[in-house]
């Protein structure tokens, strides 16, 4: 693989298509570009959970980044993309590893982004719309990343304003000289992430003007421009699989969508033929998602396995090593002690005190009391810029969905906490510890019966001996409703779980979405020319609903910003 240095040069002709991807270890998982989610720290959560073999097939995307931004202001760059750290820096700081520690000490260390001893290998994605701007930005990223991705899959409003994302897929003269200039012009490879069009001739034809232009791998969402928030629906594998085997075989070919739990990864990869699988939101579910769930008796603390043989990852313990990555690395500083995860048959005397300290919490002003316990992440008059500090909220309310629906307090308690302020996430990580034990002991009391259940299978089994025919059965047969996969994933509340969203029928039914006047009187019109769903019954549900793209169509409701624990839809990019 071709080497970077700081100028942009390289030591060795640069590398292209199967051959890059190669040189790079042939990586079969991949963690997704997502917009201010797939910073430093989430990256180095998600290896984390996997062993150094594991590791080498594990490739990461930086967030999403605006490049016309990027490459004109420093305060943006230094907001977002942390790879070097001067040799002036007064702060108090752990040693840099060996890897890391430049030969000049008069040089600039190897922070965080792109670090070679931990944070590699590593993509870049860049929204843009103007070749020279991509190409600018792509050069300032370029000594410190393997390759270079250009968005063409963010669906969202930004995007269709911005004339950037998926809202490119109509120029596609536009998308060849973006990537071709990036392939003519910088030092290391380009690739591209695109969404599916309306037919898969179609799609074959965007595919072949990116692969044409210098894409060396080309990433394919499995779903429509349209396909996002409430109408988001079912990724389409026949379209990845369809180009698959259209396109010339030595086409690297990354394939995205639908990846809820570790077991859709290589039912993914089989049904579509691709090199690599993407996970996004099944990822900021579960950052464990790329790991292989231990053997039958070596849980350890961290993976709790339940009386069925299901089980995952406990939240408590992945918040914990969370926050020993932004302490180790962001904040660079000795680790805080903690005591061992609790797991049965330990001491439980030091629950005893928990209630008063969750209560002593809960009480406000929390701003009064963060002031007084001191600590370093910011105060309320601290204004935060750190991507990796910012972004700590965001990820806990997605990691903690299914625990602090039941738990409201610490959902409480965590929207209190002001961003990058870590005494207060220390805190809520507290209570989370103790609430999680207490719900291991009540399981061992109820034998079971303190959690909800999902229907008893005839015969389970642990998560590693489903068959691929039951999963695919799951999959081909729940068309019209999420019921059979919300089944699947189900896990007691303090298990990281995916997040399972209402297909678009059902959102339609139970009022997540409403028609507008609009299209509400094109109903009726249809309706009484006979025209009504009888003459289309086996149209796929996404067919059969308006289209979002426009000002008219579906109505979404507008997010609540007083409501912390909601999650937008603009997290994840493509």
């Amino acid at each position: 693989m071709a080497s970077n240095t700081a100028d942009g040069e390289t030591a060795k002709a640069k590398l292209h298509g199967r051959a890059f991807y190669e040189s790079i270890g042939s990586p079969k998982f991949v963690l997704a570009p997502m917009v201010d989610q797939s910073e430093f720290a989430w990256r180095m959560l998600t290896r984390s959970f996997l062993t150094p073999a594991e590791n080498a097939k594990v490739l990461a995307y930086t967030p999403m980044f605006h490049a016309r931004l990027y490459e004109e202001a420093a305060k943006y760059r230094d907001s977002h993309f942390e790879a070097l750290q001067s040799p002036t820096s007064t702060s108090k700081t752990l040693a840099p590893s060996p890897a890391s520690a430049p030969s000049n000490p008069e040089e600039p260390t190897p922070f965080l982004d792109g670090n070679p001893a931990f944070d590699r290998p590593l993509f870049v994605q860049f929204c843009a719309n103007d070749p020279e701007h991509l190409l600018g930005a792509a050069k300032l990223v370029a000594p410190y990343c393997d390759a270079v991705d250009l968005n063409l899959g963010c669906p969202q409003g930004i995007a269709r304003r911005g004339h950037y994302g998926a809202f490119l897929q109509e120029d596609q003269e536009l998308v060849y000289k973006l990537i071709n200039n990036l392939h003519k012009n910088l030092p290391i490879p380009v690739t591209a992430k695109i969404r599916i069009l309306e037919t898969k001739e179609d799609t074959l034809a965007y595919a072949k003007n990116v692969l044409a232009a210098g894409a060396s791998i080309i990433t394919i969402h499995g779903r429509r421009r349209e396909q996002k928030g409430h109408l988001t629906g079912v990724a389409d594998w026949e379209y990845l699989r369809y180009l698959r085997e259209n396109l010339p075989k030595e086409t690297v070919i990354f394939a995205n969508g639908n990846i809820l739990q570790h077991g859709d990864l290589e039912q993914c990869l089989e049904a579509t033929g691709a090199d690599a699988v993407m996970s996004a939101e099944g990822n900021l579910s579960d950052p464990a998602i790329f790991a292989q769930p231990p053997p039958l008796g070596q849980e350890g603390r961290e993976y709790w396995r339940g009386k069925d043989g299901r089980g995952g990852y406990r939240v408590d313990a992945v918040f914990r090593r969370y926050m020993n990555i932004i302490h180790k690395h962001v904040l660079r500083h000795e680790l805080p002690a903690r005591r061992p995860l609790f797991v049965i048959g330990d001491d439980e005397s030091w629950l005893t005190g928990g209630k008063e300290k969750d209560e002593e919490q809960e009480e406000g002003p929390a701003r009064k009391k963060r002031k007084k316990d001191g600590g370093s992440g910011g105060g309320k008059n601290e204004k935060v810029t750190s991507p990796n500090l910012v972004a700590i909220r965001p990820h806990l309310f997605h990691l903690l969905r299914h625990f602090i629906s039941r738990h409201t307090d610490i959902r409480d308690a965590l929207a209190r906490a002001h961003a990058g302020d870590v005494p207060a996430i220390e805190k809520v990580l507290d209570m989370v510890e103790r609430r999680v034990a207490e719900g291991l002991i009540e399981y061992e009391k109820t034998g079971g019966k303190n959690v909800e259940e999902p229907e008893p299978e005839p015969k389970p089994k642990l998560e590693a001996e489903e068959s691929k025919e039951t999963r695919k059965e799951a999959n081909a047969n729940d068309t019209e409703s999420s019921g059979a996969t919300v089944k699947k994933c189900k896990r007691p509340w303090w298990i990281a779980q995916p997040i399972v969203r209402p297909l678009p029928k059902e959102a339609l039914a139970n009022g997540s979405i409403s028609l507008s006047k609009k299209e509400k009187k094109k109903q009726e019109l249809a309706a009484k020319a006979g025209e009504s769903d009888k003459k289309g019954g086996d149209k796929k549900a996404a067919e059969e609903l308006p289209k979002t793209d426009g000002t008219e169509g579906i109505k979404e409701p507008t997010l609540d910003t007083k409501k912390p624990t909601a999650t937008t839809d603009e997290l994840v990019a493509g």
